[in-house]
């Protein structure tokens, strides 16, 4: 019968022979004894095999034997091997050291031996954290009666004008790589769902080279029909967040503390503060001048700007979460709702320094929608199949897209968002 490393301890006792599988993290040979580190999808197990044991690192193996204590064994326990069989033997020059410390070990060499690094248990861990995200993402908003839903990336034209757009060969026409499922979720909400999500690949062929930034990520997409402004979506977010945290607490304690992490609590989220978009530029502006960088000056929400008001939240507010809401129309795309003549119903999610989340109320009236292109240089001609959807009756209605890498890089602490990709896309990387 086989069990898992971290089910080794129950078995202590017990008569009957089990069997442990996984993959040689380490050996260590002493006083004609050998201690085989046995890796699998819970974690370690030690297992002690009389004489030496001729198996190379990383290669898959079948331990039997029976289950003993033994303090200074992971788990408490060890398995005592009456017999080792190789399942599959690796090869002895790993370009990788699994049972390496990754924050030792440079970002490009990680992601070249991408096969092989993501065998770190510290590595790993990034994406059980990442597993339970999106479940907890997902099982929140099905509680909320909202529908998943899955949508083609592959698009006849952007709904934001085109820019920034992976072109594709799609027989004798080109075709885009969708940047968000923007069309396909309003469509939705006008049919009468009312309420979706989508977990999905985004693209966006930008040519960024920054720790922030990958050109394929994964979005965590919302809308919901029957709102009055963003602040409903701010509201909704909150409890989301607020849900998957604990889900993280919960299921990943041990991830968290590979990684020396910690999430906010619900309390915390709940207080959240939403600052106008103005004024967090005002609140950007008094923490250079508190630092002695009066020099400097805060005009946009920046990357700096969302780190200062996000330190300021975290000194003044006590929370590392802060919503900054009512942007101006010129940095949102046409159909944003507006809450006046210079500003809008849209908001971003700032979380540790990083904004997480954009979203807002969007235009619902055709006719709306038909003034405003002029005004951002588009035409109603390109963008027919978006405007039928509002052309024959479309509630009010907004969303927000997470970034599930950047939530998932600021819950650990990570450098870089490509940490927290499997396969990171950039500039320069698609492989492997």
């Amino acid at each position: 019968m086989r069990v898992l490393a971290k089910e080794l301890i129950s078995k202590i006792g017990s008569p009957e022979e089990i069997e442990l599988m996984g993959w040689v993290h380490r050996v260590r040979e002493l006083g004609g004894v050998s201690f085989v580190m046995v890796r699998d999808r819970s974690g370690l197990a030690q297992a002690v095999v009389e004489g030496k044991a001729d198996l190379s690192l990383e290669s898959v193996v079948r331990v039997t034997g029976l289950a003993a204590a033994n303090d200074k064994a992971p788990g408490g326990a060890e398995l005592r091997a009456s017999g080792v069989e190789l399942i599959a033997g690796a090869e002895p020059d790993l370009p990788f050291p699994v049972n390496g410390d990754c924050s030792k070990i440079g970002l490009d060499v990680i992601l070249d031996n991408r096969p092989l690094s993501l065998r770190n248990p510290r590595i790993r861990s990034i994406f059980s954290v990442q597993s339970t995200i999106i479940d907890a993402f997902s099982a929140f908003l099905r509680s909320r009666d909202f529908t998943e839903m899955k949508t083609s990336k592959l698009i006849g034209s952007g709904t934001e004008g085109g820019t920034g757009l992976f072109e594709v060969d799609y027989f004798d026409t080109k075709v885009y790589l969708a940047q968000s499922p923007q069309f396909y979720k309003q469509t939705m909400v006008a049919s009468g769902m009312e309420r979706v999500f989508e977990v999905a690949p985004a693209y966006r062929a930008e040519k960024h080279d920054t720790p922030r930034h990958l050109n394929e990520y994964v979005s965590m997409d919302v809308e919901m029909a029957f709102i009055d402004s963003e602040r409903d979506l701010i509201a909704l977010e909150k409890e989301l967040l607020a849900s998957i945290f604990e889900a993280v607490a919960s299921r990943n304690a041990g991830d968290l503390a590979a990684w020396g992490a910690t999430v906010p609590s619900p309390e915390s989220v709940a207080a959240a503060p939403v600052i106008a978009h103005d004024e967090a530029i005002a609140i950007a502006a008094s923490e250079l001048e508190r630092s002695g960088s009066s020099s400097k000056k805060a005009y946009e929400i920046s990357p700096e700007v969302e780190r200062l008001v996000c330190a300021w939240s975290a000194r003044e507010r006590g929370g590392e979460l802060v919503f900054i809401n009512e942007f101006p129309r010129r940095h949102r795309p046409f159909y944003t709702y507006p809450l006046n003549a210079t500003h809008t119903m849209s908001f971003d999610a700032v979380f540790r320094g990083l904004e997480i989340t954009t979203g807002g109320r969007r235009h619902n009236e055709y006719r709306a929608l038909l003034d405003a292109l002029p005004k951002f240089g588009l035409k109603a001609e390109d963008l027919a199949d978006y405007l039928a959807v509002f052309k024959y009756g479309c509630p009010p209605h907004g969303g927000f897209a997470i970034g599930c890498e950047r939530l998932t890089q600021k819950i650990l602490g990570l450098a870089n968002v490509k940490e927290a990709s499997l396969f990171p896309r950039d500039r320069k990387r698609v492989r492997p």
